[in-house]
């Protein structure tokens, strides 16, 4: 195995700290190096063993991507990122590949000049790897933008066809996304094509600009930004289904535990309140409050089953209020697909214990060859999925506890609760 500790000399003076910390610099992209000669190597591996035992080309290394993400720890839409890296690097770039190795260039730097030079023929991918990094010495002191504005310039210079074609066909990937972020807020991000993100920005700064009525601009983009996209006043509640999960003492004694929204996570319990209050009680919104009880001890929702092959709406709801995002491990993508872990053909049952939230990568990977899933109950009512790889390496995640609380020991209503509940589960 790897030794897995550095020594280093927290008590040396300054000089030796800088020295220390560049040190550890350079290991980190020798170490990325090493990785993406590993990746390479198990891609190389996978594709043979697969090529013999009769496995279309189409189909091979299916999944791969995926064990490689658990075995970083990382999300499965990186580890197709890591393995295309790999790829390009050994098999392509060598000197782009050397200069990591020997810490001229960071990961990031290196990924940088392998995504601009993705759109070119081997020949020509291999002139720019060789013109930006046969010298690593040119590498010194150039920043994040000039190295990727240098790869961008000599791509359009070798081929400038493919690079204009890529841009044309980015247009197709235009979307919008949403992710959370701290204290209650949410990033809500455009993917747009160049001409039309400047003149939305544009538009939204000319209505920051304009207004003086004591906001500032920042808020008057982002007030406009919500009017003009749903059709109503930014002060006006949003008329929302609040899939609020809380506990007997919240509900019914003001207690603080938090509540769940679904795709978002915890949120104080006062504010999702407020948030409901505030959408029922204004004559100009309406709003739907689903309230949900969870586990006294664990958090854990109540078991739900079904007979039939394809989860009803409600559990499939119920499901996704437990995961709250794909179940694989280091996955918060957004729930795409209610999957069976034991998949139904195999006997597996349409039930709350057997079924996993997933993102849609996700849930055709586990298909592959040598993929396992299963599930079980822990004693406190916690729901575990593991994940065994082709490799026979395991990986286990736990639906995310709906609520958290300090009290060790359950309330008089809480004990009631849980005896409902079982019998609800047992019915």
């Amino acid at each position: 195995m790897f030794e897995r500790t550095l020594e280093i000399d927290l008590a040396a003076d300054e000089a030796s700290l800088i020295e220390q910390l560049s040190e550890l610099e350079l290991l980190k992209s020798a170490a990325a190096a090493r990785q993406a000669r590993l990746t390479a190597a198990l891609d190389e591996n996978r594709r043979c063993a697969e090529a013999h035992r009769g496995i279309p080309a189409a189909k091979r290394g299916r999944g791969l991507a995926s064990e490689i993400a658990l075995a970083r720890r990382d999300s499965p839409n990186r580890g197709g990122r890591h393995l295309g890296f790999a790829r390009a690097l050994v098999h392509e770039m060598p000197h782009t590949l050397a200069a990591l190795e020997t810490g001229a260039l960071s990961e990031w730097r290196a990924t940088l000049i392998v995504r601009e030079s993705a759109c070119l023929e081997i020949e020509d991918r291999r002139a720019l790897d060789a013109e930006m990094c046969a010298d690593s010495s040119k590498l010194n002191g150039r920043g994040d933008k000039r190295i990727e504005a240098d790869a961008k310039a000599i791509a359009y210079r070798l081929d400038p066809h493919a690079v204009v074609d890529r841009a044309v066909r980015a247009e197709s990937e235009r979307t919008v996304t949403s992710r959370p972020a701290p204290d209650n807020m949410a990033y809500v991000t455009a993917f747009l094509p160049m001409a039309q993100g400047v003149a939305v920005y544009a538009a939204l700064r000319r209505a920051g600009d304009a207004c003086g009525d004591g906001r500032g601009r920042g808020q008057v983009m982002a007030d406009t930004l919500v009017e003009r996209v749903t059709g109503r006043p930014a002060d006006v509640p949003v008329p929302v289904t609040v899939n609020l999960v809380v506990t007997d003492e919240t509900l019914l004694g003001g207690d603080t535990a938090p509540g769940q929204v679904p795709g978002y996570g915890p949120i104080p319990a006062a504010i999702a309140c407020r948030l409901a209050s505030d959408a029922i009680a204004d004559e100009r919104s309406k709003a739907t409050l689903r309230r949900l009880y969870r586990h006294p001890s664990s958090g854990a929702l109540v078991a739900m089953e079904s007979r039939a092959r394809r989860f009803p709406d409600a559990l499939a709801r119920f499901i996704a209020l437990r995961d709250n995002t794909c179940r694989t491990p280091y996955c918060d993508a957004p729930i795409r697909h209610t999957d069976h872990a034991n998949a139904h053909a195999a006997g597996g049952a349409t039930s709350e214990l057997n079924g996993l939230g997933a993102c849609e990568a996700c849930n055709y990977a586990k298909e592959a060859p040598g993929w396992r899933v299963t599930t079980l109950r822990r004693r406190d009512g916690a729901h575990i999925s593991e994940v065994t790889t082709p490799t026979g390496a395991r990986h286990q995640s736990q639906a995310p506890p709906l609520l958290h609380f300090d009290r060790s020991t359950p309330s008089p209503v809480e004990a009631q609760l849980a005896h409902v509940l079982a019998e609800f589960a047992a019915a």
